[in-house]
């Protein structure tokens, strides 16, 4: 099973768009990036710019609106993912518990939708089957 596990830093909630996170988190990160990796259960991983640096395309009544961040109602806001091959959702969570987050950060993990979880006719609509 595939999970994606999303980090969600306290700090991106009031973050510039110049925001860099401070080395000794990054050296403790790269480091927790490559116990994953060891482990062979690292698939992928990325950080993301803070959120006052990104846009939103919002959709609604038929058109699209260009909101541009930083988002003021805006809490949790992800950072970056790590995406992971693991057992179950109890192994994603235990290796979630290791990551060097600092006070007030989360980290959410989800499963992966494979196209094998859904009913037939999800399958062949996905397919492009009539």
């Amino acid at each position: 099973m595939r999970f994606m596990m999303m980090v969600i830093p306290k700090v991106y909630e009031h973050a510039d768009a110049t925001f860099t996170p401070p080395a000794d988190l990054v050296a403790k990160m790269t480091k927790y990036n490559d116990s994953l990796a060891k482990a062979g259960i690292l698939l992928e991983l990325n950080g993301l710019e803070p959120p006052a640096a990104g846009a939103r395309v919002v959709f609604g009544a038929g058109k699209t609106t260009v909101v541009d961040g930083p988002y003021s109602e805006s809490k949790e806001l992800v950072g970056g993912y790590w995406m992971i091959q693991a057992k179950s959702q109890a192994e994603a969570i235990e290796w979630a518990r290791r990551a060097p987050m600092l006070d007030g950060d989360m980290i959410e993990i989800r499963k992966v939708q494979e196209i094998e979880d859904f009913p037939e006719d999800v399958q062949k609509a996905a397919r492009g089957e009539a």
